[in-house]
């Protein structure tokens, strides 16, 4: 038996409002940059021209003026990260992933023969990318420690090493999965993540990372390459150690990047632009 025209239009009109009502509202889509478990609105998205402070040596001093802080994961304790955020900071969680560090705790999880050679600074070596399957867990261990801590965000360093002399043969597709990798680890546990310097894979990444670190783009006049994160409305972290501020400040505020002078220790001093 046929439906009356009339009732037809009735029922059609009853799904599609109850299809709006139990549906998902546009705002809580996730976007294309979204990862698993990085809905938007779930992690902090750090915009262009954010000043900040990058701490790594030394007593930490809470009282720079700055909305971001970098510090180290393993090195300070959950109450220095909430001291930041009482004082109104973001805060993110240094740690080096494509390199192994005979300094830390978790020193002795890795295999041996995942150890390359070293990347220039003492007691630290180029790390097997290749390996994800050896990695993957123990990265995960790292940033489980960072979010456990209550950092905002995640700084993965020695993120390139297929362009140095790891004494492994990594490609830039080995490099690509392994930094999306570690990206995805971030997204999975609500914490942002920053892809550190490896500007040749940039159009590749910027949709993986929240942010960019980099060290020296003015240097070695790179800075333009990290145009694409500010085109996505994404911070770019950058410090020159070299430069004095007059040579690049002016070219980093014309690109909208987050730039000082810093030393090579990265203790408290700092210069910004």
């Amino acid at each position: 038996m046929k439906t009356p025209l009339p009732l037809v239009l009735l029922l059609v009109s009853l799904l599609l409002v109850g299809g709006c009502a139990g549906g998902t509202p546009p705002d809580a889509a996730q976007g294309p940059d979204d990862g698993p478990g990085g809905g938007a609105g779930e992690r902090w998205r750090p915009e262009p021209g954010l000043d900040w402070q990058w701490q790594l040596s030394g007593a930490l001093d809470p009282t720079v003026d700055v909305p971001v802080y970098d510090i180290d994961g393993f090195d300070h304790p959950a109450s220095a990260v909430a001291d930041l955020h009482r004082r109104g900071r973001k805060v993110i969680c240094y740690l080096s992933t494509g390199a192994w560090e005979d300094f830390r705790p978790d020193a002795a999880k890795f295999p041996k023969s995942l150890l390359g050679k070293g990347n220039g600074w003492e007691g630290e070596r180029w790390l097997d990318i290749r390996r994800t399957d050896v990695l993957g867990p123990l990265m995960a261990e790292r940033i489980d420690m960072c979010k456990k801590k209550g950092f905002d965000a995640v700084e993965p360093d020695n993120m390139d090493g297929y362009r140095n002399p790891t004494g492994f043969p990594l490609t830039a597709a080995d490099q690509l999965r392994y930094n999306r990798l570690v990206a995805r680890l971030a997204h999975e546990r609500g914490l942002s993540v920053g892809l550190k310097n490896d500007l040749p894979q940039i159009p590749e990444l910027v949709g993986d990372f929240d942010f960019a670190v980099n060290e020296q783009c003015a240097q070695y006049e790179e800075c333009a390459e990290l145009t694409p994160f500010i085109e996505a409305g994404k911070a770019v972290f950058h410090v020159e150690y070299e430069l004095p501020t007059r040579e690049f400040c002016p070219e980093a505020r014309r690109l909208k990047l987050s730039a000082m002078l810093k030393e090579y220790d990265l203790g408290v001093w700092r210069r910004a632009c």
